[in-house]
């Protein structure tokens, strides 16, 4: 039984739910059972689960000049665990309406970097902290023209204040081998531009 079974959503039973918090983000606490791999339903557990929008993220690639195109900012949640707490980060955003991952990455561009994109490019679809959150991440690499790209940009009403960094594509990776880019969006999208940039170039240029 171990080898031959293969788990879906009908081996898990939630028995209840409960709102722990309710704010721009919730936090609930779930009972539940799921099968084992012997086959038998399990004891009842509690989980609690972080519920959020699913996410956007898009790495601006400029093909000709071989340059990506990184935003910095201030993130609460690098605070006390890391010397900067000012991240160099993709563009991203919330799919918090009724938006397509791909109408999204293109808002963000304009909002976080003043950049329109080209091709959007998909990566994959992940997800960041399955342990305690339902939060999905669509990624991207989008085309874009990175000449006089650059600025402070973000929306003050949500207290944004993003600053555009444009690096060729070496320097974002060694920044990523050395530690300085430390989120796993950034990590993901760079490492794969990194093993796909004669495909990419070829198709883009």
């Amino acid at each position: 039984m171990i080898d031959t079974f293969k788990p879906d959503r009908d081996d898990v039973e939630i028995i209840r739910r409960e709102q722990c918090f309710q704010g721009f983000y919730k936090l609930e606490r779930l009972y539940l059972r799921h099968r084992l791999f012997n086959g038998q339903m399990g004891a009842e557990i509690d989980r609690e689960l972080f519920v959020r929008h699913d996410a956007v993220c898009v790495l601006p690639y400029d093909p000709l000049r071989d340059e990506v195109v990184l935003i910095e900012q201030f993130r609460v949640g690098a605070l006390g665990k890391a010397d900067n707490p000012w991240l160099i980060e993709l563009v991203a955003g919330l799919i918090d309406k009724d938006e397509q991952p791909e109408e999204v990455a293109r808002r963000e561009a304009v909002e976080e970097a003043g950049l329109e994109l080209g091709a959007l490019w998909p990566v994959t679809q992940y997800f960041p902290s399955p342990g305690g959150s339902d939060e999905k991440v669509h990624l991207f690499i989008g085309r874009c023209d990175s000449a006089g790209a650059g600025g402070v940009f973000g929306l003050e009403e949500e207290g944004e204040d993003i600053r555009v960094h444009v690096w060729p594509l070496e320097t974002a990776l060694q920044a990523v081998r050395d530690g300085r880019i430390n989120n796993a969006a950034s990590i993901i999208a760079l490492q794969w531009l990194a093993l796909n940039r004669s495909e990419v170039r070829g198709m883009w240029k």
